[in-house]
């Protein structure tokens, strides 16, 4: 265990200390009740229950575990993995689905980054051991496009690209219902689920967020819809759908109706990143880069298209 101390500042007073802590700290505000039920956090010190209330210019006292050692990255084969585009700067992926962009505490399945390690393929060596050439990432679940840099000037220039919003994010998903208007934007701030810390929610005073989006093809029960992501969020598409109640199928952890997602086949959230464009590192020349439908989204649509 390791020990923070943390003056309250002004702008936390009268907060709960789990709400209060978490943002001092970036951690969640669950793992913050379970520190302060077991007695690590101590207020002007005396213990701290997780709804006391933070005072200004208080002393916050904090014991903090270890942390996690890095997962590491284990070279195996991903199968359905392909490789749409290899050169000395950047290699782009078609992500299948199960597949996990990098190693994290927890993640047992394959992972891109050892797929690419398998193939002899090195990566730049930015970034955290085992995310090294990761610029961007996709959901386990989510399939599609995905660029890895493998040079440090590439690595570089992506996730600057990316932080200032100059790539094209291009989607497909399959939500429920049919969004009113058919076009639009949504723009609502993204943070952690208050109540459940495993998802992300629409939340004030959250990330801001914004989600560009048309309906390209109207069934009885959903529509496919083109979206264009300005922000990139976790788990953004996702959220955004859920909060206008227009989830997409089969994503039953935001509220996804399990019947039409068994009468469609789907075990996952029907999203596809379906494009990818950027400035190409090496001499700024625009390219752009697309993936097809695996087999389960592509059965999905077929199964929606015959009940029409």
């Amino acid at each position: 265990m390791s020990t923070r101390m943390l003056p309250v500042p002004e702008g936390l007073d009268g907060m709960r200390v789990d709400a209060g802590l978490a943002r001092l700290l970036g951690l969640s505000r669950t793992v913050v009740a379970e520190l302060a039920e077991s007695g690590e956090v101590l207020l002007d010190g005396r213990p701290a229950g997780k709804s006391d209330r933070l005072a200004a210019g208080g002393l916050l006292e904090v014991r903090l575990p270890e942390p996690e050692q890095p997962a590491a990255v284990v070279a195996e084969p991903v199968e359905g993995m392909r490789v749409l585009h290899d050169d000395e700067d950047i290699v782009v992926v078609d992500k299948p689905v199960g597949v996990a962009v990098h190693p994290s505490p927890g993640w047992t399945g394959p992972t891109v980054v050892g797929g690419l390690a398998a193939a002899g393929l090195r990566m730049s060596t930015s970034g955290a051991a085992e995310r090294q050439g990761v610029v961007h990432r996709l959901d386990a679940g989510t399939t599609g496009v995905l660029v890895v840099a493998k040079s440090e000037h590439a690595y570089t220039v992506l996730k600057r690209a990316f932080k200032e919003r100059s790539v094209l994010k291009g989607y497909h998903a399959l939500v429920q219902g049919h969004p009113d208007p058919t076009k639009g934007t949504i723009d609502a701030p993204i943070d952690r689920h208050p109540r459940h810390d495993y998802k992300f929610a629409v939340v004030a005073g959250g990330r801001p967020s914004v989600t560009h989006y048309e309906v390209i093809e109207a069934f009885r029960a959903a529509s496919l819809v083109d979206i264009q992501l300005e922000t990139g969020r976790t788990h953004q598409i996702r959220v955004h759908f859920a909060a206008l109640r227009h989830p997409c199928v089969g994503d039953l952890t935001y509220g996804a109706d399990p019947v039409l997602a068994r009468k469609l086949g789907l075990t996952r959230q029907w999203l596809h990143a379906r494009t990818l464009g950027f400035a190409h590192p090496a001499d700024g020349r625009w390219v752009e880069f697309s993936s097809e439908y695996p087999a389960d989204l592509a059965a999905a649509l077929e199964t929606l298209r015959a009940q029409a």
